[in-house]
């Protein structure tokens, strides 16, 4: 969409950048946060401080003016992350072994509803995704979301397996691997 202007934080301008992530998310979710735990405003802040607290924290907020429209953040998985932990697929052991540097977790993509199809979610993805260096990136699409799971197939995005975070009240998820370009 002409006019969005994508801007760039990291870990430092996490606690700054906490409140308007918050608000777009309390936005986005509020039908589901009505009747899912897993999906309250409170679960999503605590998720996201433990995410925005890590080294390698990168975040994406596009604005139209001065309006945020949406954003996409993540990190690298570090060694032995428990982000694996609950794959319910058999993979090979190599298949989910971390380093540190091999993949970037894609945590969350999310655009306020008047943003929406309007290639506004492609644009914040291929700009928190266009400066890592990993080998590949990973992320959890919900699967009573195919059409989400649908679009990041769309985008090459391929399906490992399904994954239930220990996280409680976690719903069931389709993990996701993303090769990156040129690394």
């Amino acid at each position: 969409m002409p006019g969005i202007d994508v801007r760039h934080y990291d870990h430092h301008q996490a606690a700054e950048l906490r409140p308007l992530l918050l608000d777009v998310y309390a936005e986005v979710y509020a039908a589901e946060a009505k009747n899912d735990p897993f999906a309250s405003v409170e679960r999503f802040g605590a998720g996201l401080d433990g995410w925005s607290r890590r080294e390698g924290w990168t975040c994406v907020v596009g604005y139209d003016g001065d309006q945020a429209v949406g954003y996409a953040y993540g990190a690298p998985l570090p060694p032995k992350a428990p982000w694996w932990g609950g794959l319910l697929t058999a993979v090979p052991a190599d298949v989910v072994e971390e380093t540190g540097t091999r993949t970037y977790a894609l945590s969350e993509l999310m655009v306020r509803t008047p943003w929406r199809k309007t290639g506004t979610a492609r644009q914040l993805h291929d700009a928190l995704l266009a400066a890592r260096t990993e080998e590949r990136a990973t992320l959890l699409v919900d699967q009573n979301h195919p059409k989400v799971w649908a679009l990041y197939e769309s985008w090459g995005w391929q399906t490992l397996g399904d994954l239930r975070p220990r996280i409680q009240d976690a719903p069931l998820f389709h993990a996701m691997l993303l090769e990156l370009p040129g690394r």
